[in-house]
């Protein structure tokens, strides 16, 4: 059995580190071996996990792209094989075109497409539009798989 080609909020919370409300994304709308494409409308959610007094700011939209790039990798994971654990390390040549993402009329469209990798990391490029088209933010992202992170050294006395 392949990969679903699409899936509901439940079906990606089961791909993703995350869950409950931190679950951002709400439909996986299409995907191949290269880029993945979902939606949301938890953005204009008052209870957002990210919001802020100052309400749902546009660099999380860096967020929103990181939950579909873990998706991706899920998705590709081989059938039964848990996917590769792995971190945001950097986002770069990040544009935001808007200041807030909560008072965005309709769903976001959230996209990534694989540019580069190997089995420690992968390079991605992504988008969040408004359902217009209008982009609200792009950048570069790197993912670093597999890595554990650095033990705390201890010094002897």
């Amino acid at each position: 059995m392949s990969a679903p080609q699409t899936l509901d909020r439940a079906g990606i919370a089961l791909r993703i580190p995350h869950s409950g409300s931190m679950c951002l994304l709400e439909r996986l709308e299409s995907w191949d071996a290269d880029a993945i494409h979902c939606s949301t409308t938890t953005h204009a959610d008052a209870s957002n996990p990210l919001r802020t007094a100052g309400g749902l700011l546009a660099p999380n939209a860096i967020e929103y792209a990181a939950q579909a790039m873990a998706l991706h990798g899920g998705l590709l994971a081989a059938e039964g094989s848990t996917p590769s654990a792995g971190f945001l390390a950097s986002a770069r040549n990040v544009k935001l075109s808007v200041a807030r993402l909560d008072d965005i009329a309709g769903a976001l469209q959230v996209q990534a497409r694989r540019l580069s990798g190997d089995e420690r990391q992968i390079l991605y490029e992504f988008t969040v539009k408004a359902d217009d088209g209008r982009m609200l933010a792009e950048g570069r992202a790197v993912v670093v798989l597999n890595t554990p992170l650095a033990a705390e050294s201890t010094t002897p006395s």
